[in-house]
């Protein structure tokens, strides 16, 4: 009987505790919105209150201060240890987010390539970097990752485009660099040049490139530039098969391997619409930090202007110029601000 009173107090407060958790959880659940950092810190929240009420149960139970305190120092000794172990990855993936942001190796829109992962930077995070690829999915890359690993970053200034295609002994090398170099500008790539890549024991194979400045489209050029390849050997009648190329079936003599110069043509507008689906986060996150940009350029502006204002004389024409002129920089970054904090806000809801 005696047990059982003395049991009566923890018990009390292992019911008040449990209660307390499930109100909280209600209220937490209630009020959480839609994004992942509500839900994230609600998480925390609960994770925290559970340590409390466990620890709450601890102190009140029927035991040695011996005991009670072995169990103390005990759970203590786990959590200490499980923050030790997270923390050498976090602290590694913060440390390796700070280097790349110093050194600046890409930024927010560049096309990058890391071993098997390629796509747009659409997201420059302290822990983690995501890029958006071709298929239009979203890709997390911790940050260590990206500095123990070679990161390839496509330059905005431009890039070059490549196409290979390996063709017969039997045509002559100079119809085929001059058909090929067609191919490039007809997709309005600069500075186009032929290599031959390599003479195989029943072929030559032949490369295309050139550059692309506006690399924005540049999945869409690569593909151009197959079919102009193709377009452009078929026109100037040759065969793209190779030497080895077997048919079973009976073919007329003379016949040839090209599609009917009649056929169909189908025109689409590519070059404006697969990179705005693929990389649409990427082309709204690049434009977010463009006005970022801005926003911190007329913060510059402004400070100069205030700076020259308090150097120059009092009702003269130039001072009131120069405050003419705040007043419209000031304006500018109210409304610039305005329009950050929408797309910001649009960004989250995403």
């Amino acid at each position: 009987m005696q047990t059982l009173v003395d049991l009566l107090p923890t018990a009390a407060v292992i019911l008040i505790a449990g209660l307390g958790l499930a109100l909280a959880h209600r209220v937490l659940e209630r009020g959480a919105g839609a994004s992942s950092g509500d839900r994230f810190r609600n998480q925390l929240l609960m994770l925290v209150l559970t340590l409390a009420a466990v620890m709450l149960v601890i102190l009140v139970l029927p035991m040695s201060d011996t005991l009670r305190g072995q169990i103390l120092s005990l759970i203590g000794i786990v959590i200490s240890a499980a923050i030790a172990l997270s923390a050498t990855t976090l602290v590694g993936n913060a440390m390796a987010g700070a280097m790349l942001r110093v050194v600046r190796g890409f930024r927010i829109g560049d096309f990058i390539r890391t071993e098997e992962h390629f796509g747009r930077v659409s997201e420059l995070g302290l822990f983690h970097t995501e890029i958006q690829t071709e298929n239009r999915d979203l890709t997390t890359i911790p940050n260590i990752y990206l500095v123990s690993h070679p990161v390839t970053t496509v330059r905005s200034s431009g890039t070059i485009v490549s196409a290979t295609v390996s063709l017969g002994y039997d045509v002559p090398r100079t119809r085929i660099e001059g058909l090929l170099l067609e191919a490039a500008r007809n997709c309005a790539l600069e500075d186009p040049f032929v290599k031959i890549l390599e003479l195989s024991d029943f072929s030559v194979n032949y490369r295309v490139s050139g550059l692309l400045t506006d690399v924005k489209y540049l999945l869409t050029v690569r593909s151009r530039l197959r079919a102009s390849v193709l377009d452009a050997l078929h026109g100037g009648g040759i065969e793209i098969v190779s030497p080895t190329f077997m048919n079973q079936r009976v073919q007329p003599e003379g016949r040839v391997f090209i599609p009917p110069k009649n056929a169909p043509v189908v025109t689409t507008d590519a070059v404006t619409t697969q990179e705005k689906v693929v990389f649409d986060k990427a082309e709204k996150a690049e434009s977010l930090e463009g006005l970022r940009g801005r926003y911190r350029d007329l913060g510059g502006e402004i400070d100069d202007l205030k700076a020259e204002i308090k150097a120059s004389d009092k009702g003269s024409p130039e001072r009131e110029d120069l405050e003419a002129k705040l007043a419209r920089r000031e304006t500018r970054r109210e409304s610039l601000a305005e329009v950050i904090k929408k797309r910001e806000e649009a960004a989250a809801g995403e």
